[in-house]
């Protein structure tokens, strides 16, 4: 006898209220924005929570999400709404000028008892900062032996774990240049799981941050990567970011920004261009 179909879950509606509701929570959260063109998004992605928590609405949803005690939840909204696009080497330019220009500096100062500190804000699962640790042992192979580190964080704990694990499908290698490979995974084997090299891992500290909150750490930071992260704040949100960038970063230290983003505000007059999206302290 042949199993019965599985029944048919209807369609539950976010209409007006509920996504202007979410947009205002995750904002007030996280800072980012939720035009009304990511509702379908939105919907896609929260529907599976209503399903995981037996709710039947997003009104009961968004009740949830305010009631006092719920913080678990409210991490899981954030992550889902968040987009966790990234590469290893991504945006090549940043990692040539990292490579040339910021790091050799920096590790000369290491190397005569300095603390230098790379901040990856925004690090997804990891390839930016795993990606920054080996542009720095290829030019400074006895790294750990100085007091040069990478601080690497991210507003969704789930993406957080994943960098910690350092493991990644055998597509991320895909479109890396065979030397670029090797640096990170050392030799490849075919169809088999890519494992950061030890090496790497041991230069970089992943955790949980919202951008939003008060930061533990002081600085300063001589280099922070925050890339592709801004283009969900509003205005207000961005140059109050740019700010606090500023603030940990001393002369001549250097931020580096997504492709389609810019300085602005009052922050501004706190740094000058120095190549595509690199801003330095002045």
């Amino acid at each position: 006898m042949a199993a019965p179909a599985p029944a048919h879950q209807p369609e539950v509606p976010l209409d007006d209220r509920e996504f202007s509701r979410i947009a205002a929570l995750v904002h007030n959260l996280a800072g980012i924005v939720l035009a009304e063109a990511k509702r379908p998004l939105v919907h896609s992605r929260l529907i599976k929570r209503l399903r995981a928590l037996n709710l039947p609405d997003f009104a009961s949803y968004v009740d949830l999400l305010a009631t006092q005690g719920n913080e678990a939840e409210r991490l899981e909204l954030v992550s889902a709404v968040t987009t966790n696009v990234t590469s290893f080497f991504r945006e090549q330019h940043h990692f040539e000028f990292l490579g040339k220009r910021a790091l050799p500096p920096l590790i000369a100062r290491a190397q005569g008892g300095a603390r230098v500190r790379l901040w990856s804000a925004g690090c997804s699962s990891g390839e930016e900062p795993y990606s920054m640790a080996a542009t720095l042992l290829a030019l400074c192979p006895d790294a750990h032996r100085h007091d040069i580190r990478i601080l690497a964080t991210d507003i969704d704990r789930g993406m957080i774990e994943k960098a910690r694990r350092a493991v990644y499908a055998p597509d991320a290698a895909a479109g890396l240049a065979p030397e670029a490979a090797r640096r990170l995974f050392g030799d490849l084997k075919p169809g088999g799981a890519l494992q950061i090299l030890e090496a790497i891992t041991r230069l970089v500290t992943c955790n949980a941050l919202n951008l939003q909150d008060n930061w533990p750490m002081k600085g300063p930071f001589d280099v922070i990567f925050c890339r592709n992260v801004v283009i969900y704040f509003d205005k207000q949100t961005q140059e109050r970011l740019w700010q606090r960038f500023a603030a940990l970063l001393p002369p001549g230290g250097y931020l580096m920004i997504g492709h389609s983003e810019r300085v602005t505000g009052p922050a501004l007059g706190l740094f000058t261009t120095d190549g595509m999206t690199t801003y330095r302290r002045r």
